[in-house]
């Protein structure tokens, strides 16, 4: 590695966790002072609550990397520049690529980092949070008593185009109640209906106590008597932990959890929601390209920073250009789930408008 490149990356990689490190402080000193009543009401301890910003820390780290990234991009060659390093080194006869590589390759190491930690940690990391917080509100005890509580209304997309209500789910007992059943074809149109009292879980098979199946045809009418049977076992592949997983939020799932349910979704047809699954995946890839994207974007404005109040301006401009840059994300991926945008495009379209000014900006630098 050159001189040059290390002197660049020095400066890059010491602002970068510093400005990591700080936003990471402030991030927990403001939450600890602003739910301060909460905390002293609820009697938390000092364990829970070292657990409990623990947790937090992958969270913070996806949320303030790119910023902290694009600030000291800002500083850095902005201070290059009020020295006027910059200019000695574009009179050697070195490009702006050259100039600004260590910064980008930093940036695409982040960027892996930031994906890493958001596939692997992240989720787990809300659901902890979570947790930690329920049993800060509600105490230990209630908290555990809580995983032995009834699930009540609980819908989903299953297999072989079924749709399953469940009115009642046992956590300790896997035990449903108050089942219905729905089954489509390809096109959607549904030709069966099964309705059961009961439904237990035992030996891998799903048992079903008082049931009632319709039959129906291609014009959606019962086609014959409805069977009743005292205790049917169905040829259901689903688990009582699918039907848990149901439970989870997008952004508790994985990337490859998310795939999975898509797929299972998409045997059923839910067309919107898949859409805006698929919107959530693309975005858990885009988000993680923030970190280089915003590097390419702060180079062009901080060698064009003036040369007096360089920190400031550095402060000011990633200010400026993370609210913009996460305004226009926010947009698209409302755009997207609302179904006027590809989920593709949503998810990268800040993206590819912040590149495609970064470059123009590159270019106009002289």
């Amino acid at each position: 590695m050159r001189i040059l490149d290390r002197y660049i990356l020095k400066s890059v990689l010491a602002l970068f966790f510093q400005c990591l490190f700080t936003f990471l402080f402030l991030y927990i000193i403001i939450d600890v002072f602003s739910h301060l009543d909460e905390i002293l009401k609820q009697k938390a301890n000092l364990d829970m609550l070292g657990n409990y910003y623990l947790a937090y820390l992958p969270i913070i780290f996806v949320q303030v990397s790119p910023i902290a990234c694009l600030l000291s991009t800002l500083y850095t060659f902005g201070t290059l520049n009020r020295n006027n390093e910059l200019i000695a080194m574009r009179s050697s006869g070195l490009s702006i690529f050259q100039i600004s590589k260590t910064a980008i390759i930093f940036g695409l190491i982040v960027s892996a980092c930031v994906f890493l930690v958001n596939d692997r940690f992240v989720p787990s990391s809300l659901s902890l949070t979570e947790n930690i917080k329920a049993q800060m509100e509600s105490g230990t005890k209630k908290a555990k008593e809580k995983k032995q509580e009834v699930i009540t209304n609980l819908s989903m997309y299953g297999l072989k185009n079924r749709l399953f209500f469940v009115n009642k789910f046992s956590l300790a007992t896997n035990t449903m109640e108050n089942i219905i059943i729905l089954e489509h074809d390809e096109k959607q149109n549904i030709t069966k209906k099964i309705v059961a009292n009961k439904g237990v879980y035992k030996d891998g098979l799903w048992s079903f106590e008082q049931c009632i199946t319709y039959n129906f045809d291609e014009n959606v009418q019962i086609k014959q008597e409805p069977q009743y049977l005292e205790e049917e076992i169905m040829d259901i592949s689903e688990t009582p932990h699918d039907f848990l997983k149901q439970m989870l939020r997008p952004d508790f799932m994985t990337i490859s959890q998310l795939n999975n349910y898509m797929w299972r979704l998409s045997k059923s047809g839910a067309t919107t929601v898949i859409r805006n699954l698929k919107v959530d995946l693309y975005q858990r890839f885009a988000s993680a390209f923030t970190s280089i994207v915003i590097i390419l974007l702060g180079i062009p404005f901080s060698m064009m920073l003036k040369k007096r109040a360089t920190g400031l301006s550095s402060v000011g401009l990633s200010i400026m250009v993370g609210f913009l840059y996460y305004v226009l994300n926010a947009i698209s991926i409302a755009l997207g789930k609302a179904g006027i945008l590809m989920p593709s495009l949503a998810a990268s379209l800040s993206h590819i408008l912040a590149l495609i000014s970064a470059i123009y900006l590159i270019q106009a630098l002289p």
